[in-house]
């Protein structure tokens, strides 16, 4: 007997993720509920709405009663408005995927118990922790917040362990975690999807650039990625969604360090560095996700040829400047302007990797970077 679909999707958090998320699955037949406390946020025009903060346990409890199965489109939640959630509907990924990734101290005890590379880390959770900190990690170090740190927000640059006082100060005195510099060559990520039965499917590793901590370009497949590498990358994500009984788009991001990956941080969601696959694959990975959601078999990965993701941050380009390429994909968030604030972005797939490195030049000149 086949086992139930699951259509009613409810999501904590209504910004382009879950916009993303909700457009991928209408297709296949799966309506969208969003809890979030802003006015018409993105998700907002293709899915209901819970206007609500997110801590809120009653509104989140709302949502898992209104659904099947509910998600999250990022990872800094109230737990307890999760469990909520999760009382009265399926929750994937599970509140213990959430809890162990959200905390980067937790996190990094996680990958390490896995045998999973990481960079030299130590936590300072006390002003006691500090000598001990600075005599693990002596010298060029990067200071992050253990929690809601993202897009280098809530990180601090140590030149060398005599700076960790006066950077865990102008962090708040909160906990952090105190990671080793890692000299690396780029920063790489993955994308991949497991299923409820464990089936997993994987998308190339690919090549992020970041300005000012915020990704500004993704190119996909990324160049000169040895077989190794690659397995090396699947390796790592099979063994750490498998020891979370992981349902759903798992993201790890990677420093490569000749012919080695060191892991950096992972996401419990699809991610910034997977927009591409909305136009670049086969099946993007909000497609991927949605159909772990409801329980359909996953879909193919294969890229459709060379594909470059930009993000548009702080202030959004002409759209009829963008929209006047040939060839590009426009995605715009409908968000308001404000320094730093991810706008929207644009694709470009290309079958000569040459020309769409020409084509992304083009789209870079007309701006959409401000922070």
């Amino acid at each position: 007997m086949n086992s139930p679909i699951r259509r009613a999707i409810g999501i904590l958090g209504g910004g382009q993720l879950g916009q993303m998320l909700a457009q991928a699955g209408t297709s296949l037949g799966a309506r969208f509920m969003v809890l979030d406390p802003g006015e018409n946020p993105p998700a907002a025009c293709v899915a209901g709405q819970i206007r609500a903060a997110y801590d809120d346990e009653a509104a989140a409890a709302r949502l898992g009663q209104a659904n099947e199965v509910v998600t999250y489109e990022f990872e800094h939640l109230a737990l307890p408005a999760v469990a909520a959630a999760a009382a009265h509907a399926e929750l994937h990924p599970s509140l213990k995927a959430l809890e162990t990734v959200q905390d980067r101290i937790r996190q990094k005890n996680f990958l390490a118990a896995q045998g999973i590379a990481t960079a030299v880390f130590a936590p300072v959770l006390t002003e006691a922790d500090l000598a001990t900190a600075a005599l693990a990690v002596p010298g060029k170090a990067v200071l992050k917040t253990a929690r809601d740190g993202y897009d280098g927000k809530g990180q601090r640059r140590l030149a060398t362990a005599v700076d960790l006082p006066a950077a865990w100060e102008a962090l708040g005195r909160v906990p952090c975690v105190l990671e080793g510099f890692v000299t690396f060559s780029r920063e790489l990520s993955l994308v991949s999807t497991r299923a409820r039965d464990g089936q997993m499917v994987f998308y190339p590793l690919v090549e992020n650039h970041h300005e000012h901590g915020i990704l500004r370009l993704t190119t996909a497949p990324a160049a000169d990625i040895t077989a190794d590498l690659q397995r090396q990358a699947e390796d790592a994500a099979r063994a750490l969604t498998e020891a979370l009984a992981y349902v759903g788009t798992f993201t790890i991001e990677f420093f490569q360090v000749g012919d080695r990956l060191v892991v950096n941080e992972v996401a419990p969601r699809v991610h910034n560095s997977g927009h591409w696959t909305i136009e670049g694959a086969v099946t993007s990975q909000f497609e991927n996700h949605v159909r772990a959601l409801m329980g359909l078999p996953l879909g193919d990965t294969s890229p459709r040829g060379y594909a470059a993701m930009v993000n548009l941050v702080g202030v959004m380009p002409d759209p009829l400047a963008l929209c006047a390429l040939p060839g590009l994909h426009f995605h715009d968030y409908a968000k308001a302007p404000r320094r730093g604030r991810k706008l929207g972005h644009a694709t470009l797939v290309d079958a000569d990797p040459e020309r769409l490195r020409q084509r992304v030049v083009e789209v870079l000149a007309l701006g959409g970077f401000e922070v």
